[in-house]
């Protein structure tokens, strides 16, 4: 297995990330957004994705996303086939992409917003912690992108405050402030 920043060569993997995406929604029934076919492209085009191969077949995917500027950044998409999950090839592709958000976008604040309490545990292992929907990115842009999500109503009855996944937040200054601290309590 080998999990690499996507690149133009794995455009042919859109169509089954797309699919994978859309089947584990429905089985769900929850919280899981549709991508564009399209869209899928360019983030592997732009090389802002990472995707998990076993030889030739596909195994996972993630992708990134830069708001306001690269201000903040999302980490979204993650799905892991069927055939592959319960391996913890989620954690490794979450690792990947997270390292990746933070070499192209070392200033920005990480965030995810998902259902799935298996994401949430691999983010707060990464240093992130659970926010309210106030403290993500304000472009309309992003939170389009929610609109074939089954819990979108929600989040348009609460103005986007509030809806059933959990906004979670990495702050490159918070984190190193609070690894300083830690690192002064143990000196001290």
């Amino acid at each position: 297995m080998k999990i690499v920043i996507a690149n133009s060569s794995h455009s042919p993997y859109a169509s089954i990330i797309c699919s994978t995406i859309e089947k584990a929604a429905q089985k769900r029934g929850t919280g899981i957004a549709k991508r564009d076919h399209n869209y899928i492209i360019s983030k592997i085009k732009q090389s802002n994705a990472v995707i998990a191969l076993d030889n030739e077949k596909f195994a996972g995917f993630c992708y990134i996303e830069s708001w306001e500027h690269g201000k903040f950044v999302a980490n979204s998409g993650l799905i892991v086939h069927p055939s592959y999950r319960g391996i913890g090839l989620a954690k490794q592709i979450k690792k990947q992409i997270f390292e990746l958000s933070r070499t192209k976008f070392p200033k920005a604040k990480i965030f995810s917003i998902t259902t799935g309490l298996p994401v949430i545990k691999m983010n707060s292992e990464l240093g992130y912690q659970p926010v309210t929907f106030s403290e993500l990115t304000d472009d309309n842009s992003f939170w389009k992108g929610c609109k074939t999500c089954v819990n979108y109503d929600i989040l348009q009855r609460t103005n986007r405050t509030m809806c059933l996944c959990t906004g979670m937040l990495y702050d490159p200054k918070t984190t190193q402030l609070k690894n300083k601290e830690e690192k002064e309590m143990e000196i001290t």
